[in-house]
């Protein structure tokens, strides 16, 4: 803790990469506060996986500071790579082994005792549900099945950070949110720090505690999903009326930006707003001091697709063709 505050789980400052006159990664800067999911969402070649490889050791950096958990990425790279688990965007699971023979090679791997190794391949088999198919060659394992496989080998180690490159990538929407389940149970009951790139919004909707959206090498946005959906326009309150009277009258106090919805029964105004507190707030208290009752309220923000389409100009329909 610093200050009263989580310490970084990493950081990155002017992160540079670049293959010959190709610049991939230009001038990254990132923070990633200790015990929550980040999202980076970014088109394909937007450079989300070369970031992963860089902050996991896997490659050098042209430039920039970087650390994970304190250490520096170049100067202490067994300590970093002690502190972390990586899932790829392709499973590392050896398919002619069964599931809990995998368990018991990454437990090899790490020098862990074989009794230790047995008893966390058992716990790991049971919290990714997957005890059924623990002693099966892990070939006959469905996409979901192997993507929990894949997931618990990462976890042998006890790792405090967690990469995460497109982890759901190609599972269908059942496993998908399976998966969900167990990334946000690693973060909420133990604190484990998950660093996620994904092209799925609704995944960095539903997961990340902030999001970096990351176009042809630059982060071009940073936040949280609310902050994120009010940087585009659209964002409107609608609100509700019992007659032509009170609409006519709230449409009158709130200005010449309100508009009547078209559809129903023409007694619903939208009035542009970001979505914020404060927003609806002032319109409710314009609403009050003409003593003008709402028969009810709603907020419509944009969504994180309105987002992506905005800051990148690529649709998430455009991307799954590519």
């Amino acid at each position: 803790m610093v200050n009263g505050q989580s310490a970084p789980a990493i950081t990155a400052r002017g992160l540079r990469k670049s293959y010959g006159d190709h610049t991939v990664l230009d001038g990254i800067d990132l923070t990633v506060t200790e015990g929550t999911v980040f999202a980076l969402l970014g088109p394909n070649g937007a450079g989300k996986t070369t970031t992963v490889q860089i902050l996991t050791t896997l490659i050098d950096a042209d430039a920039g500071e970087l650390t994970v958990g304190g250490n520096d990425v170049r100067a202490d790279r067994a300590k970093v790579r002690a502190l972390i688990g990586v899932t790829g965007q392709f499973a590392a699971v050896d398919e002619l082994l069964t599931g809990r023979e995998n368990l018991h090679l990454m437990g090899d791997l790490e020098h862990l005792p074989r009794r230790e190794t047995h008893r966390l391949a058992t716990e790991l088999l049971e919290r990714f549900d997957l005890v059924e198919a623990a002693d099966k060659p892990a070939s006959t394992y469905s996409g979901g099945m192997t993507r929990r496989l894949d997931l618990a080998m990462t976890l042998v180690g006890d790792p405090r950070v967690i990469f995460l490159d497109e982890p759901t990538t190609g599972l269908d929407p059942r496993s998908r949110r399976a998966i969900w389940d167990i990334i946000r149970g690693l973060v909420d009951d133990q604190g484990v720090t998950v660093f996620l790139t994904t092209q799925y919004l609704e995944e960095a909707d539903h997961l990340a505690d902030r999001i970096a959206v990351l176009d042809h090498g630059r982060l071009v946005a940073e936040g949280t999903a609310a902050e994120l959906k009010r940087l585009v326009p659209g964002g409107h309150i609608r609100i509700d009326f019992a007659d032509h009277a009170a609409l006519t009258a709230a449409h009158r106090a709130l200005g010449a930006g309100a508009r009547v919805l078209d559809g129903g029964d023409g007694l619903t105004l939208a009035v542009p707003s970001d979505g914020g507190v404060r927003s609806v707030r002032a319109v409710l208290d314009l609403l009050d001091a003409e003593d003008i009752e709402a028969g009810g309220i709603a907020v419509h923000t944009p969504d994180l697709d309105d987002v992506f389409l905005t800051l990148t100009g690529t649709t998430t329909e455009q991307e799954s063709l590519r």
